[in-house]
């Protein structure tokens, strides 16, 4: 590394420090920690070991106030590199300088300088400038320390002024201008001095110059006073023929003003008979859509809800085909076992028929009362278990609904308690309005900025509602709530100190989550262009406000864009503006009952209104019509919350009466379950007898199959039943599907005429309202033409030409008695000069003439004589005096050679900005240049990110949201960087507004930058920067957490 950069920072007792050394790597440091844990008193010491104030570190009033609490001395200590080429005396320091500053209570503080082996050298602050301006250190330019508070400032500022002062001294250019313009002013002290000398001689010069003078007269006094004579005569004259032009110009001016009268008049009674033509036009019109208007809602709403119809429909009848599908193939396979086990009974009949004897015909008949019996307990058990599924099934349904029931008087209670608070907060803020804007805890804020207000460098603005009201009354009040309600609370302050100041009194009266907004106020009102506002007839939330401070409303535009916010009456107008019309420099639209909707490329958003009553509007006039409206709503709550008592007592009865009935039927099946058990352990004791005596020993018996098959008709019977309703079901689901189709085909049908004619009707009606304001426009002007210009302006042409004919006469009277007009004319007439100029002619001439004749007492070879004697004189000085004006000549066109070098360098220097500006920019995929205008001293920047391809370019880069501010900012800032040489470079919270994405981009920015360069850089940030790229060059250094 080069000679100038850090090796070891160590402080004592400075500020939060008892003990604190900082190895310094040698290219990319960063150092990070929690809020509180030093990591800003690192540069600030820097700074204060270097030799800069205690005010201009923005830390401290005094150089004390460094001093860590408790302690009685403060030290400093910065090793530097000293080695290469650039090494700064390094027979006396070697290849380390270590500065040390040591801050006392007593005697102030002492800089000492000292060489590599820790011998002091020098205590000198001289030696330290030298140091400082051998290495190009300036810890007061912020390209080679930004603190906390300059980067906060800087990223934040949009003065061009304080950008273009950046950018002058950061390039070295002040530097140059101040030297230039040193130069010149010892170069004006030199022209002082040779003016002085020339001065000195310019008394006999003038002597000179006199007697050639008096010469020349003496010769020429006659021929004076013959050019006297003759212009006196011109000049009488002159006054005649002059009046007769102007004669001849008024009068072809009269015939021209008349002739413009009866065209103007005809061109206004024209325009006239179109105005009353476009009325007639513009009345049938607003008529026609009217009615129009009224059929085109009414259809769009019976479309929207056919729709909704049609997508019923049809999801119920795919249900009901897929039912009927499943229900056929079960009855199918059902008969096919029914098939199979008939077939199987016939074959048993069969062998019985065959084998069995006479004896054994009482136990057969025995068995088939057996098997009557179990079948009818059987079928008797499955109907009670569907009784008692179905009952279940109930039960559990009005369970739920008494539930749901109880969840709803709940809600009711809850939102009943809700409004009745929103009401007694309404009573408060109506005889305090103050209070709307948070409560108590404005109201208490606001008596603790009263108790500190010496603290403050200007008082604080706030809340920002109070500062507000709108205009023509409180129409567009709930709209206006909703953009811009969560800013209404905030404060505005001037610096970051009164910031500081602020949230400590926030935080006395134990006020959380206080918005605060850090904005000049000094800064003029905003004056926004036509062309960037939202071109449309709706008001945007900037049109509405008035604000007794323009600083409010200036935060307004910066922070929430309220002159690109459009506020609409219902959804359908707010759909229109937001999705349909391609409205230029919109940025969201607000309607009066409650929905937000706004498009980002080609996503389109519309967020629902919150249904939870009465919306609160704090900026209304009076809040009366609100507490009506809460009142009514929670009349209507009340009504609610009874009706759903009674529902519930209902409810509650219905569910004891389906217990016991659940309870019966379960006792019927027990009982019926036991007489089944007994029954079947006899049935199966007769099968045993007769299996005995059957020596066949068949697997299945006839009564098995025969149960079977019962069991499976019973099945094909329930899905026969159920297959018959799903198939009427499916008959009415198709036929209603296909009506709604047919009715929603004629309703588009009937309706696009309809629609077709009034989007047809609307754009002429706009052609016919567009062509009589301008006929309008044009008839006003032609109107004040005519009465302004033409007819005055004849009136005024006629009195003047009345008196130039009489000034004519007077003139050539008194031209007569000086000379008749033939001897002019024998002259050679008049040439054509104005009077004015050979009056000046005559008066010049006759003042030569007086002087001339004065000064004729001497002879002309005295003059002449005299003239010689004086000339040989001053002869010399004249020739040394000139000698000095070349040189000084000479240097004044080097300086000026310089002056236009470095007005080249200065061009150069702004194209090289804009370059490295955009490159940086380009990493995140925007656009940007710099304007760099050296007289007015101003420097603006100009972004265009990707996403707002459409939009012109963002002039003010408070335009931006914070994190790409900064991020552009910061792009800026590097730019510079590379336009200026320091050893090392500081950057404390350099990604402060920025949020992930752009901190990652910034990060890895800076890294490659700072890589790239070579020189050291530090910097300083409390997030986490485990993003940052692993690199050997790259040293994280960790702050330990403050102690509480």
């Amino acid at each position: 590394m080069g000679a100038g950069t850090i090796i070891r920072i160590r402080l004592e007792n400075f500020m939060c420090h008892s003990n604190q050394e900082v190895v310094v790597g040698e290219h990319v440091n960063f150092i990070t920690g929690q809020n509180g844990s030093g990591k800003s008193a690192i540069l600030t010491a820097l700074c204060v070991a270097f030799g800069c104030r205690a005010t201009r570190t923005q830390r401290a009033s005094t150089l004390k106030d460094f001093i860590k609490t408790g302690c009685s001395y403060a030290l400093v200590q910065v090793e530097l590199r000293n080695e290469g080429d650039d090494a700064f005396k390094p027979e006396l320091y070697g290849d380390v300088i270590i500065i040390e500053r040591r801050i006392t209570d007593a005697s102030g503080s002492t800089t000492t300088l000292k060489d590599s082996q820790g011998k002091k050298v020098s205590g000198k602050k001289g030696d330290l400038l030298e140091i400082v301006e051998h290495f190009n250190i300036d810890v007061e330019n912020p390209c080679v320390i930004m603190s906390q508070d300059k980067s906060r400032e800087f990223l934040h500022s949009g003065n061009d002024k304080d950008k273009f002062k950046f950018f002058y001294k950061a390039s070295l250019l002040q530097q140059v201008n101040d030297l230039l313009q040193s130069i010149c002013e010892q170069l004006n002290c030199a022209n002082a001095v040779v003016d002085e000398l020339e001065s000195s001689i310019r008394p006999i010069e003038k002597e000179l110059k006199e007697i050639q003078e008096k010469i020349k007269n003496m010769e020429h006094v006659e021929q004076i006073s013959q050019e006297v004579q003759l212009v006196k005569k011109k000049l009488a004259w002159s006054w005649v023929y002059d009046v007769d032009n102007q004669i001849q110009e008024q009068t072809a001016l009269i015939e021209k003003l008349k002739e413009r009268a009866p065209a103007c008049q005809a061109r206004i009674n024209k325009i006239s008979s179109q105005l009353e033509l476009y009325h007639d036009q513009l009345a049938k019109k607003k008529a026609q859509i009217a009615v129009m208007l009224g059929k085109t809602s009414e259809v769009n709403k019976m479309k929207d809800k056919l729709r909704q119809s049609i997508t019923l429909a049809t999801t119920e009848k795919h249900k009901l085909e897929q039912d009927y599908n499943t229900k056929t193939n079960s009855i199918k396979k059902t008969l096919n076992q029914v098939k199979l086990l008939e077939q199987q009974i016939k074959e048993i009949h069969e062998q019985h028929v065959r084998d069995t004897q006479a004896e054994e015909a009482e136990l057969m008949e025995r068995l088939t009362v057996l098997q009557n019996e179990v079948d009818t307990i059987s079928s008797t058990i499955s109907r009670l278990k569907d009784e008692e599924s179905a009952l279940s099934d109930k039960l559990s349904k009005e369970t739920n609904e008494y539930r749901m029931i109880k969840d709803q008087i709940a809600d009711c209670e809850k939102r009943q308690r809700e409004i009745a608070d929103r009401i007694r907060d309404k009573q408060k803020n109506q005889s305090n309005k103050v209070r709307a804007f948070g409560k108590d805890n404005v109201i208490n804020l606001l008596r603790e900025i009263e108790r500190n207000r010496n603290r403050f460098s200007r008082p604080p603005i706030g809340p920002i509602g109070v500062h507000l009201d709108l205009v023509n009354g409180d129409k567009w009040a709930p709209a206006v709530e909703q953009a811009i309600g969560r800013l209404l609370d905030a404060f505005i302050v001037t610096d970051h100190k009164d910031l500081q100041v602020l949230k400590r009194c926030a935080n006395q009266i134990n006020y959380r989550n206080l918005q605060i907004f850090i904005y000049n106020f000094s800064t003029p009102k905003l004056k926004i262009p036509h062309d960037m506002l939202p071109q449309t007839r709706h008001p945007t939330t900037y049109s509405v406000l008035n604000s007794d401070n323009h600083t409010v409303l200036n935060v307004l535009v910066d922070m929430a864009s309220v002159e690109r916010q459009v506020l609409v009456e219902d959804y359908d107008a707010g759909k229109a503006v937001a999705f349909d019309q391609r409205v230029s420099n919109l940025k969201e639209v607000y309607t009066l009952d409650g929905y937000r909707m706004f498009s980002r490329g080609s996503v389109q958003t519309v967020l629902p209104p919150n249904n939870r009553g009465p919306r609160d509007t704090r900026l209304c006039a009076t809040y009366d019509d609100q507490i009506n409206a809460l009142e009514r709503h929670a009349a209507i709550l009340k009504e609610e919350a009874g009706n759903s008592q009674s529902r519930k007592r209902k409810s509650d009865d219905l569910l004891s009466a389906l217990q016991n009935d659940l309870k019966i039927v379960k006792k019927r099946r027990l009982d019926a379950e036991r007489h089944f058990a007994t029954k079947n352990l006899e049935l199966q004791d007769v099968k045993k007898s007769i299996a005995a005596e059957d020596k066949s020993n068949s697997e299945s018996t006839v009564d098995e199959l025969q149960q079977e098959i019962s069991k499976f008709q019973e099945e094909i019977q329930e899905d026969e039943s159920e297959l018959e309703n799903i198939r009427a079901k499916l008959n009415d689901a198709e036929a209603k599907a296909e009506e709604i189709k047919l009715s929603f085909k004629n309703l588009c049908e009937s309706a696009k005429e309809e629609i077709d004619a009034f989007e047809n009707a609307e754009k002429k009606l706009m052609d016919i309202e567009t062509n009589l304001h301008n006929k309008e426009t044009e008839k006003a002007h032609y109107e004040t033409i005519m009465t302004d210009k033409v007819l005055p302006n004849i009136k005024t042409a006629e009195e003047h030409y009345q008196e130039l004919v009489s000034n004519r006469e007077e003139n050539s009277r008194k031209a007569s008695i000086i000379c008749p007009e033939s001897e002019i004319e024998a002259l050679g007439g008049w040439d054509g000069s104005s009077p004015e100029k050979l009056s000046t002619q005559l008066k010049r001439l006759s003042q030569t003439l007086q002087r001339e004749s004065q000064q004729c007492s001497d002879s002309i070879e005295d003059l002449r004589a005299l003239y010689d004697k004086k000339q040989r004189k001053i002869a010399r000085k004249q020739q040394t005096y000139k000698t000095f004006r070349e040189k000084f000549n000479t240097c004044r066109n080097a300086v000026d050679l310089r002056w236009l070098k470095f007005k080249r360098n200065e061009a150069s220097l702004r194209q090289q900005l804009t370059w490295k500006f955009n490159g940086h920019l380009g990493k995140k995929g925007i656009f940007g240049r710099v304007k760099v205008d050296y007289e007015k001293k101003s420097l603006s920047v100009e972004v265009k990110m990707p996403q707002d391809a459409s939009k012109g370019n963002v002039r003010d880069t408070r335009g931006l949201s914070g994190g790409e501010r900064s991020f552009s900012t910061l792009c800026f800032a590097l730019a510079l960087h590379e336009m200026t040489e320091a050893p090392f470079r500081a950057m404390d919270e350099f990604d402060v507004f920025m949020d992930a994405v752009s901190r990652k981009i910034s990060l890895d920015t800076l890294v490659d930058f700072a890589i790239a360069q070579g020189s050291q850089w530090l910097f300083i940030t409390p997030h986490d920067i485990s993003m940052v790229k692993h690199d050997p060059k790259i040293k994280k250094l960790q702050m330990a957490a403050p102690r509480s």
